[in-house]
């Protein structure tokens, strides 16, 4: 069920929304977070889709702020979603324009749900500073997604200029399966040291540079990013090579949902590697609402050194980005 309010204020929404519970014969009993989606796009579904989906394991309240340039009559019109329109939880979009929009911290702080944490979301690449903004200063998760930077290196460089404990990344979160995978395979026998470190991409990933940033940080060895052209068939994150004494390791992606595993002395390993959409990877950042170290460590400190060797920098031209990690 979708209600919608023309020229409303916070307060009346608030009120709007205790009595479509009362009238539903719902409670508001199990939302464990508030999620604030803050987007540039006046009608964004796909990010109000993945919030539902991400709800089912995480029942909440989505606030969905869409602001103008702050110029125009103030107007505050809004949505509110409940039912199969707001999967475990309930949707307010906001929708803000003139005075109303020069304030977001204050259109949203009579919706939240109280004594549960606040996360804040921004879908559409272009927030690098999340801890800076005034929804981010309310925030105790502040998600980010650099998926689509056509320049990955100058995208993160000027997120880790602003980082604060709390900021994090989907595009460092798609790369989970990739880690663990690794990690794992490192912790089989022979134990020998990585020499050296290889990771193929299309050209100016930001998930690539943050594979190579991990590598980096954990690995204390040198790591090479081999940048190869984009491709709407192709994947932003192709493969990883460790190589060490006894010959290299190498994890290829052959399609969205396998990968090849080849090791010396073994044979060949088909692995399932499944490409993670916005969905599932919004729903594993929000599983632990603590500070990412892993994710800090590989932007602050594996990346850097990456760029100082100037790994990270290619002959840039605007391109699409390509498929997922």
């Amino acid at each position: 069920m979708i209600i919608e309010l023309q020229g409303t204020t916070t307060s009346q929404i608030a009120k709007r929304l205790v009595e479509v519970r009362e009238e539903g014969g719902a409670v508001a009993l199990g939302r464990v977070l508030t999620l604030v989606v803050i987007t540039e796009a006046a009608d964004n579904e796909a990010a109000i889709r993945a919030a539902n989906a991400a709800s089912s394991e995480h029942p909440m309240r989505v606030i969905v702020l869409h602001t103008d340039d702050g110029t125009g009559p103030s107007t505050l019109n809004a949505e509110i979603r409940v039912g199969r329109d707001a999967g475990a939880g309930d949707v307010v979009v906001l929708h803000a324009s003139g005075d109303s929009a020069r304030d977001p911290e204050t259109l949203v702080q009579g919706l939240l749900l109280p004594d549960a944490p606040v996360v804040a979301w921004w879908p559409d690449h272009g927030m690098m500073a999340p801890s800076r903004s005034p929804i981010g200063r309310i925030a105790q998760v502040r998600i980010i997604d650099t998926q689509h930077a056509a320049d990955g290196a100058e995208a993160l460089t000027e997120i880790a200029e602003h980082f604060a404990p709390g900021d994090t990344n989907l595009t460092w979160t798609r790369l989970t399966r990739w880690r663990a995978q690794l990690a794992a395979v490192l912790d089989q026998p022979p134990y020998e040291q990585i020499e050296r470190a290889e990771v193929v991409a299309r050209r100016g990933s930001a998930g690539a540079i943050l594979m190579a940033g991990w590598l980096q940080a954990r690995l204390q060895a040198p790591v090479e990013l081999v940048w190869q052209e984009a491709d709407e068939q192709a994947h932003n994150l192709r493969a990883v090579r460790l190589h060490r004494a006894s010959g290299p390791i190498e994890l290829e992606r052959l399609s969205p949902t396998t990968a090849r595993l080849r090791q010396p002395g073994q044979p060949e390993q088909l692995i399932p590697l499944t490409v993670r959409d916005t969905t599932e990877a919004l729903a594993e950042e929000l599983r632990s609402l603590a500070p990412d170290e892993m994710y800090a460590e590989a932007l602050l400190e594996g990346v850097p050194v990456l760029c100082a060797n100037g790994v990270c920098r290619f002959d840039f031209e605007a391109e699409t980005a390509g498929g997922g990690l």
